[in-house]
């Protein structure tokens, strides 16, 4: 075979393969956005819709959200964050499958209007920042966009032991679906 002939074979199996990695890549897109927000790339990834597919996911969230239903996009640790109301107020929480209540700072709960005297510090639990005492609660209403959840068991860790507030099983538990699609957590009352 010839130099010629090898280079232009080498050349045709190339194309090839390019054409195989195209195709594979359009079939496995979801696939590929939702490794690129997990790996930091969120905005790259979310940028990579059509206008058709946005118009088309618009229209379904503006049915959803009749029916009390909330996405939440990854920000770029792969962690899904949102603005609630918890009896009233507004605080910043990240959505927490792995913690069984909804667990609040000391300061997000004075935020949200709840006091808890040192006698109620009944509980022990362990955090990122070591062994914390807590105080459980019950949270009239809990908001999240559309959805609202009444009576929601909750806990408050003791000052500077927990930075921020989780929304946890006691909130999500009581929806009747929550999934992750494609980076994004789908919530529905």
């Amino acid at each position: 075979m010839s130099s010629g002939t090898r280079t232009l074979l080498s050349e045709v199996v190339g194309y090839v393969f390019l054409a195989l990695a195209v195709v594979w890549s359009i079939n496995n897109i979801e696939t590929i956005k939702a490794a690129a927000v997990k790996l930091g790339f969120g905005k790259l990834a979310n940028t990579t819709a059509t206008g058709r597919q946005h118009q088309q996911r618009n229209t379904a969230n503006a049915a959803h959200r009749a029916l009390g239903y909330v996405e939440l996009a990854a920000d770029n640790y792969g962690h899904y964050r949102a603005r609630i109301d918890v009896n009233g107020r507004t605080i910043d929480a990240m959505v927490d499958t792995g913690a069984t209540l909804v667990a609040m700072s000391h300061r997000d709960a004075r935020r949200a209007g709840i006091r808890v005297a040192p006698s109620d510090y009944t509980g022990r639990v362990r955090t990122a920042n070591g062994i914390a005492r807590v105080a459980p609660v019950m949270l009239s209403r809990v908001r999240l966009g559309d959805i609202v959840v009444r009576n929601v068991r909750g806990l408050v860790s003791e000052p500077g032991k927990l930075d921020g507030t989780l929304l946890g099983m006691s909130f999500l538990g009581k929806l009747s679906r929550f999934e992750i699609r494609s980076g994004r957590l789908i919530l529905q009352e």
